[in-house]
C-alpha cells in the first residue's frame, strides 16, 4: 500500500484540531449555562423576598369541627382515672367558590406573581357521624367544642374572619387551640352545640365564612368535606392545575379560566371522624390530598435561554463542518485561530440572547443577538 499524501495526512491532523476546538468550546458553553443557572437563582431569591413581604403560597384547610369528651380509663392500681381526650369531625358537605385576582409586581428586571384571593365557604356537619367514633356522647364536653380553619400564611388575612354557625355569628380567632393537630397555623374559635339537638342527630348544622386573602404563584385546597365541590375563576390566562385532583370541567381562554372540582371522601384515605389527634405520617398524608392552580408563567426567559444553550454544541458542530467542507473542496486553508474566533462568537452569542431577553421579549432578542453574531 501507498504512504498517505500530504493531503491526506492535512484533513486527517485538521480533523483532529477541530475536534480539539469544539471540545475546548464546551468550556465557555458550561461558563454560559452556569450563568443562566446563576441569573434563574436570583430570580427565585427575589420571588420569596417579595412573598415574604406579601404572602406565601396558600393551602387553605376547610374547617374542623373538635369536641373534647372525659376518658375513663384505669391505672396500675386499678383506680378509675379521667382525661380529656378529642374527637375530631370534618364535615358532610364542602363548598368552595372564589377568584383570584392576580398581578405583577416587579424588582429590578424581575417580576413576581401575587395575587388577592375572595373566597367563600359554605356546608354542614352531621353529628350522627359521632356515633362511628364509639365514644358515648354523655361523656362529650359540649361547652367546649370547637373549630379551626387552616391557613398557611396568616399574614395574607386581609379582614378579620367571620363564621356563620347555624344562624349564630362567631369572630374567629388567630392560632389553633390544643386538641386539634391538623393544622400547623390558622384560626379558631368556640362554637355552641346543644346537647340535645347532638343526641336527636336530626338537622345537620351548616355553617359559612369568607376570606379576603393574599398570596403569591399557587393556592391549593383540602378536600375535607365527605362531599367536597369546589369553583375557582381569575383573569389569568395561563393557569396550571396542580394537586392530587384535576378540575372536572374548566374553560381557558385569553380572558382568562373558570375551573371546578369534585371530591368524595372515596377519592382520599381517610375518614370523617377519628378520636385524638391525627398526626404523624397520616398528617402528611392529609396535606397531601389537595387541589388547586398555580398561576402559571408561561416559559419564562432563563427556561427558553437553558433550552436555546442545550444546542450549542451542536450549533457550533455544524458551523465548523461547513468551514471544514469549504477548506476541503476549495482548498482554501482557514486558521485554527479563526475557528476559535468563530466558536466564541457563537458562545457570546447565547450571553446576548440571556441579557437582551431579561428586558424585551425572547423573540427580539433571539433576532438581535443572532445578527449581533453575524455582525462579528
Amino acid at each position: 500500500m501507498g504512504k498517505p499524501t500530504s493531503f491526506g495526512r492535512s484533513i486527517s491532523l485538521r480533523i483532529i484540531i477541530i475536534a480539539l476546538l469544539v471540545l475546548v468550546l464546551l468550556i465557555p458553553i458550561s461558563m454560559v449555562t452556569g450563568l443562566i443557572h446563576e441569573r434563574q437563582q436570583r430570580s427565585r431569591e427575589v420571588t420569596a423576598e417579595v412573598t415574604a413581604k406579601w404572602a406565601d403560597t396558600q393551602q387553605i384547610g376547610g374547617i374542623v369541627l373538635t369536641l373534647p369528651y372525659q376518658k375513663h380509663w384505669k391505672d396500675s392500681d386499678g383506680k378509675e382515672q379521667t382525661s380529656v381526650s378529642y374527637v375530631q369531625l370534618l364535615p358532610e358537605s364542602l363548598n368552595i367558590k372564589g377568584s383570584l385576582n392576580p398581578f405583577e409586581r416587579q424588582r429590578g428586571i424581575y417580576k413576581v406573581i401575587l395575587y388577592v384571593a375572595e373566597i367563600s365557604y359554605s356546608g354542614a356537619f352531621n353529628l350522627e357521624n359521632l356515633s362511628k367514633c364509639g365514644v358515648p356522647l354523655g361523656d362529650m364536653i359540649w361547652s367546649d367544642a370547637f373549630v379551626s380553619i387552616g391557613i398557611t400564611d396568616m399574614r395574607g388575612i386581609n379582614e378579620a374572619m367571620l363564621l356563620n354557625w347555624n344562624g349564630n355569628s362567631y369572630q374567629l380567632e388567630p392560632g389553633v387551640r390544643q386538641g386539634c393537630d391538623l393544622f400547623d397555623t390558622g384560626v379558631s374559635v368556640p362554637v355552641a352545640i346543644e346537647p340535645a339537638a347532638a343526641e336527636q342527630s336530626v338537622t345537620p348544622i351548616n355553617f359559612s365564612f369568607a376570606l379576603d386573602l393574599n398570596g403569591s404563584e399557587a393556592i391549593s385546597f383540602l378536600p375535607l368535606g365527605q362531599i367536597t365541590t369546589a369553583e375557582m375563576s381569575s383573569e389569568w390566562a395561563s393557569p396550571s392545575f396542580e394537586g392530587a385532583f384535576l378540575p372536572q370541567t374548566r374553560s381557558i381562554d385569553s380572558n382568562g379560566f373558570i375551573a371546578s372540582w369534585k371530591v368524595l371522601d372515596f377519592n382520599r384515605n381517610y375518614p370523617q371522624q377519628w378520636v385524638g389527634n391525627i398526626g404523624g405520617a397520616k398528617l402528611d398524608e392529609v396535606r397531601e390530598y389537595d387541589f388547586g392552580v398555580m398561576l402559571f408563567s408561561p416559559i419564562d426567559q432563563y427556561s427558553q435561554s437553558l433550552r436555546a444553550v442545550k444546542y450549542a454544541i451542536l450549533f457550533v458542530g455544524l458551523t465548523f463542518l461547513i468551514f471544514f467542507m469549504v477548506e476541503v473542496f476549495n482548498r482554501r486553508r482557514i486558521h485554527p485561530v479563526q475557528y476559535l474566533l468563530v466558536g466564541l462568537a457563537l458562545c457570546l452569542f447565547y450571553v446576548l440572547l440571556l441579557s437582551l431577553s431579561e428586558h424585551i421579549a425572547f423573540a427580539a432578542a433571539y433576532v438581535i443577538a443572532a445578527l449581533a453574531c453575524l455582525v462579528l
